[in-house]
C-alpha cells in the first residue's frame, strides 16, 4: 500500500513533525518508510527522515506493508494533509 502526498509545511519536515510523523507510523505493526527522490526510509526513524531534508511543495511516497498498511498509510498521509498541526 502507498500513497502519494505534498508536504504542505511553510517550513517543510522539521523536528516537530518529523517526531509527530515517528509517532503516528509506531502506533501501526506495519513496516512504514517514506520515500524521496529515490532513497526510501523508515517512517519509524526520526533521524531517517530528517536526513531527507523535506522541503515544502516536495512529494513523498508514504509506503506500508503489513496487516494494518491502509491504516498507517491513511494515517500518515491525514498528519500531512493537516500541516502537522501547523497554520
Amino acid at each position: 500500500m502507498s500513497k502519494i502526498v505534498k508536504i504542505l509545511n511553510e517550513t517543510g519536515l522539521h523536528a516537530r513533525p518529523a517526531s509527530q510523523l515517528v509517532q503516528v507510523a509506531n502506533k501501526f505493526a506495519s513496516d512504514v518508510s517514506i520515500e524521496f527522490n529515490g532513497n526510501e526510509t523508515d517512517a519509524k526513524s526520526i533521524l531517517g527522515l530528517m536526513g531527507l531534508g523535506l522541503k515544502k511543495d516536495d512529494e513523498i511516497n508514504v509506503i506500508a506493508n503489513g496487516h494494518d498498511a491502509a491504516a498507517a498509510v491513511d494515517a500518515i498521509v491525514n498528519l500531512i494533509d493537516q500541516k502537522f498541526g501547523e497554520n
